[in-house]
């Protein structure tokens, strides 16, 4: 970006800089995971939004898919502590969050009370199989995760920061398991599905993993270098036809609602809330950033629409029973709502949708 163009978009020289090391450092992470990982170019690029917007991702994928290997990389890459929870039944909120222990003191012969961290005690967070711990154990991220801290009796301990929660979960196994409640669920940014890969990709896979292998990932960005670029983030503007083609969006999934199409209260039951539409803009704000942008478009919204809100909508038993998806609703959601200023503004079904 020139000088001219910086001061044109209102950017400041530092700005400037921290954006154009945020979309160099994205080619370069891309660069890293590609010693290990093999295609899943959108994955990489939503979990690098939800990182840079202080958001956390949940990943779902049948087993075999790298998601674990992809995760522990970029920790690797980004120069972050990382930690692997592997969710069991039997796993207590103290597992992961730590316990108070008493320690007695040698030189003295006093007993004290000393606070023993937890795995959550990272930059990163692996929550593997998050489906298969019981609500109560799901339930201790929680406050990690919208908080950046933990209670243990009466005291507070504050997380690390960066502090990035990713969690997987198997979608083809139903027994033994524990669905993830629906606010758990709304305090993820990302549902990320993690498909099979192509041929060709899984062509390339087996040559690789079945020879000598040899990774040398280079850490690419401090912790301190992606605070400071999260600020950045949040100091991209955006314009007020970005926001409501946002609310827009949104707003059109709240069943019995003035204005929403037809299809809708047909085939959904709940829909998203004002978490969504934030998720939204700042996700729109990230993926400018890692394009080297300085501002947002409604393709940046629209881009992000199934990752942030798939796991927002309920689907009803009648949809359900017709084959009929979140992300199918969310297409038609899409391709229903304009993206030109004037065409939204002067939409009498979206003057409705403004005025409830």
């Amino acid at each position: 970006m020139s000088a001219d163009q910086t001061a044109a978009a209102g950017v400041t020289a530092a700005d400037a800089t921290a954006i154009r090391r945020l979309s160099e450092a994205r080619d370069k992470i891309v660069e890293q995971l590609s010693q290990v990982i093999v295609g899943q170019t959108a994955v990489i690029d939503e979990l690098l939004i939800s990182l840079f917007a202080r958001g956390h991702c949940l990943l779902e994928g049948v087993p075999g898919l790298a998601k674990t290997l992809l995760i522990s990389t970029l920790a690797r890459s980004l120069n972050l502590t990382f930690s692997r929870v592997q969710f069991t039944p039997d796993l207590m909120p103290a597992d992961i969050t730590g316990t108070d222990i008493i320690e007695e003191n040698r030189s003295t012969g006093a007993r004290e009370r000393r606070f023993l961290e937890g795995p959550l005690f990272s930059n990163m967070i692996l929550a593997d199989e998050i489906n298969r711990t019981p609500p109560k154990t799901q339930a201790a991220l929680l406050e990690a995760m919208q908080e950046r801290q933990v209670t243990v009796g009466r005291t507070r301990h504050p997380l690390t920061d960066p502090f990035f929660v990713l969690a997987t979960q198997n979608p083809i196994e139903q027994e033994g398991t524990y669905p993830l409640p629906e606010a758990q669920q709304d305090r993820f940014m990302f549902k990320v599905f993690v498909h099979y890969p192509s041929f060709m990709e899984e062509f390339e896979v087996a040559r690789r993993t079945t020879a000598i292998q040899i990774d040398r990932i280079q850490p690419v960005l401090s912790g301190d270098e992606i605070i400071a670029l999260q600020k950045v983030v949040r100091e991209v503007p955006a314009s007020d036809h970005v926001i409501r083609y946002a609310l827009s969006l949104v707003r059109q999934t709240r069943v019995g609602s003035a204005g929403i199409p037809d299809f809708v209260n047909d085939q959904l039951g709940w829909g998203a809330g004002p978490r969504a539409v934030q998720f939204l803009i700042l996700g729109g704000k990230a993926r400018a950033l890692l394009r080297g942008r300085t501002h947002v478009t409604t393709d940046d919204i629209a881009a992000l629409a199934k990752p942030v809100l798939r796991h927002r909508l309920t689907v009803n038993f009648a949809a359900q029973s017709d084959g009929i998806s979140a992300d199918n609703i969310i297409d038609k959601l899409v391709s229903v709502t304009p993206t030109k200023e004037d065409e939204l503004t002067n939409d009498a079904r979206f003057k409705k949708i403004f005025a409830s």
